[in-house]
């Protein structure tokens, strides 16, 4: 029975599935340090984590039986992909199950910074009483601005004209409009139309400090910028400095380039502490009860799949294969590097036990292949075990 370690109390939903597909469940509360986790993961086939966990590459060095990694979460730069690669360990993450919580929430936020309202209850808790108009206003009629127009920011756009708002989007893809949504030509276009900015990209080189002074200039005089993606996205030093000179309305930030490892940790500093209308939140984006179920849900079943029929849909580091299910055969999966021949030994292996391919599906990176193969004959361990002797070959095992 494969084993999987759960850690950073992952939805409990996740016991119940994984148990019910044959997995010996352990958990562990908290983030690990990178030396407990080394130790903690030996033996470990699945490893399921959330955003605060570092699997770095000296943990997969120590990881002696790990077959993949479940990011109970979206994102997946906590984990060091490439060299997960390398030693064939495939990366799931949940891309759907929380798209909802955070654009609700994020539309929300443009109606509260719209309002002023956060320094409003402030005062109300500091015994003040301001009844005042000034810098309110209504969002409808207003433009949002949407950076990225993936899952969450397609979603966005979709909320935004229910309220009346005009939307346009960027994404440096092409991407099918929503509803009435407009594509723009451009990051700067963008910019300089929108009342309010959101931005919805991952954290990659080319989006590492994005906004920066020069695009802050860029935004209308009193827009509000609104950061959900990476915190890394932002030069925040920069955006304190556009709010305190009036150039910006508001802002409303829930990730930062560095974060507490804990709930326990305290002392947390950011310049755009002490700003008024500023929305401060410890990246609870995506933090509801109904997200983090669907979460618990969607990863359960794509480590449950990898598992037991070798599927890599909705992987992050390996190709995409999902071969149907060939009734009275034996399955093999077979990583290894893309390189010229590798089908061929494979195939001379098969041929060589007398064993018909029954099925057979095959995907490559630039670096790496991803093989499925059904075989009629009851010889998937030795095949296996022939597969492991090439040096082209980075793991293979049998269903």
């Amino acid at each position: 029975m494969p084993t999987v370690l759960l850690l950073e109390s992952v939805h409990p939903v996740a016991d119940g599935l994984l148990k019910a597909e044959g997995f010996t469940v352990q958990r562990i509360d908290g983030s690990p340090k990178e030396a407990e986790l080394c130790e903690r993961i030996k033996g470990v086939q699945y490893l399921g984590i959330r955003s605060k966990t570092q699997v770095t590459p000296k943990v997969l060095a120590a990881a002696d039986s790990l077959q993949a990694v479940g990011a109970f979460c979206i994102g997946t730069n906590q984990v060091a992909l490439d060299e997960a690669q390398r030693r064939g360990v495939a990366v799931f993450n949940a891309p759907f199950s929380n798209t909802r919580s955070v654009a609700e929430l994020v539309m929300a936020e443009v109606v509260v910074l719209s309002r002023h309202l956060c320094d409003r209850v402030m005062e109300m808790h500091q015994g003040e009483w301001r009844k005042v108009a000034t810098g309110s206003h209504e969002v409808r009629g207003k433009t949002l601005g949407i950076v990225g127009y993936g899952h969450i920011g397609s979603q966005m756009g979709v909320l935004a004209e229910f309220f009346g708002m005009r939307v346009c989007f960027f994404d440096v893809a092409a991407k099918l409009p929503m509803s009435n949504n407009q594509s723009m030509p451009s990051l700067d276009a963008l910019l300089e139309a929108s009342d309010f900015v959101t931005l919805h990209v991952p954290e990659t080189s080319q989006t590492k400090s994005m906004i920066g002074a020069k695009q802050l200039k860029k935004m209308k005089k009193g827009a509000c910028l609104i950061n959900y993606s990476r915190g890394t996205v932002v030069d925040l030093e920069a955006l304190a400095e556009a709010l305190k000179s009036g150039h910006l309305g508001g802002a409303a930030v829930d990730v930062f380039p560095e974060e507490p490892e804990s709930n326990t940790a305290s002392g947390f500093k950011t310049p755009l502490q002490g700003l008024k209308n500023v929305i401060l939140t410890p990246h609870v984006g995506g933090s509801t009860l109904e997200a983090q179920e669907a979460i618990g849900r969607e990863v359960s079943a794509a480590l449950s799949k990898f598992a037991k029929a070798g599927a890599t849909t909705g992987a992050v580091n390996f190709p995409m294969v999902e071969l149907a299910p060939t009734p009275d055969t034996h399955r093999v999966v077979h990583v290894h590097r893309n390189v010229p021949g590798v089908l061929r030994d494979v195939n001379t292996i098969v041929s060589d036990l007398k064993a018909n391919i029954q099925g057979q599906m095959l995907s490559t990176t630039p670096e790496i292949g991803y093989l499925v193969m059904d075989m009629s004959s009851p010889v998937a361990n030795e095949v296996v075990g022939r597969l492991n002797a090439l040096d082209t070959t980075i793991r293979a095992r049998a269903l």
